[in-house]
């Protein structure tokens, strides 16, 4: 916009409001002032990297100390106080950061070099596109035919347990999880005497196409690590689900699951030893979901 033209909206909408001439600031000095800003140190602060936990806005609280002791249990956006009947600027600029964060996770893809970096091949489900995957989740939970083929192709026959990860709802947990979450799952059961099948990466995978998964491979367990559908606290949390000889078209109750894995929730590396011992506990008893009592 030229800033004649920002120059006259200015003055238009003071005119509008009335305002006295002692009230008006000349057009002439907003558009300075907005062509002066000097950024402190020479960047603007992160809003990203600010611990919610330690953030604490109400003025002159009644019991503040025991209210902050409160916040270290729960990362919610709580005591962040106001301005009038609004929220402050900086609660609502975290706000819009996290919904940011949340839509790029749903709606990006995980990046390809990683999953090679992590020697995992790649098979897709019948969605062809993120908006197919979005609207049409029944396409999510089966796979394409030649992925179908190249799982018979690629992966080791009637494996004790398979394990592959899928993008879910969530591109950003997967980079942010699966390298420390992975090998610590494997080298759990290889702890146990129990072998894995080849891991893989399935693209736009939904929880249930895991069933699918299991009676192609023979495996007696199946673990899929997937990305969860983003909140406001994280974008990068995924999810553990788990079943014992899983077959299409089983019902929910059948699947073990263990959610919030990420740096500020179960850590992957604990959430990949916890895992472990799930799935030894799983083929002993030969039993996952409600069936299964941990």
């Amino acid at each position: 916009m030229e800033q004649v033209d920002l120059k006259q909206i200015i003055e238009q909408v003071i005119k509008e409001m009335k305002l006295s001439d002692s009230d008006i600031q000349p057009a002439s000095e907003v558009l300075a002032a907005q062509e002066n800003i000097t950024l402190e140190d020479g960047f603007i602060p992160d809003v990203t990297e600010v611990d919610i936990k330690t953030q604490y806005l109400v003025k002159e609280p009644q019991n503040g100390e025991a209210y902050y002791e409160l916040k270290q249990y729960a990362p919610c956006r709580l005591g962040i106080g106001k301005a009038g009947a609004r929220y402050k600027t900086d609660p609502m600029l975290q706000f819009r950061a996290a919904h940011s964060a949340a839509q790029d996770a749903v709606f990006s893809d995980v990046d390809a070099e990683f999953v090679e970096s992590m020697d995992l091949f790649t098979v897709t489900t019948q969605c062809d596109c993120k908006d197919t995957y979005l609207t049409r989740p029944d396409l999510g939970r089966k796979l394409s035919s030649e992925s179908a083929e190249i799982i018979k192709e690629k992966c080791k026959k009637n494996p004790t347990v398979q394990i592959y990860v899928a993008d879910g709802l969530s591109s950003a947990s997967v980079a942010a999880n699966v390298r420390d979450l992975l090998p610590a799952i494997i080298q759990g059961l290889q702890s146990h005497g129990i072998n894995t099948g080849t891991p893989f990466f399935v693209k736009y995978g939904r929880v249930g196409v895991m069933d699918q998964i299991s009676e192609l491979t023979g495996a007696e367990v199946t673990c899929t690590l997937i990305g969860e559908r983003p909140g406001l606290i994280t974008a990068e949390s995924m999810s553990a689900y788990i079943a014992y000889k899983a077959t299409v078209g089983m019902p929910e109750a059948r699947r073990t699951v263990l959610s919030n894995i990420h740096r500020a929730g179960t850590m992957p590396v604990e959430a990949g030893a916890h895992i472990a011992d799930i799935i030894k506990i799983m083929l002993e008893k030969k039993a996952s979901g409600t069936n299964l009592k941990l």
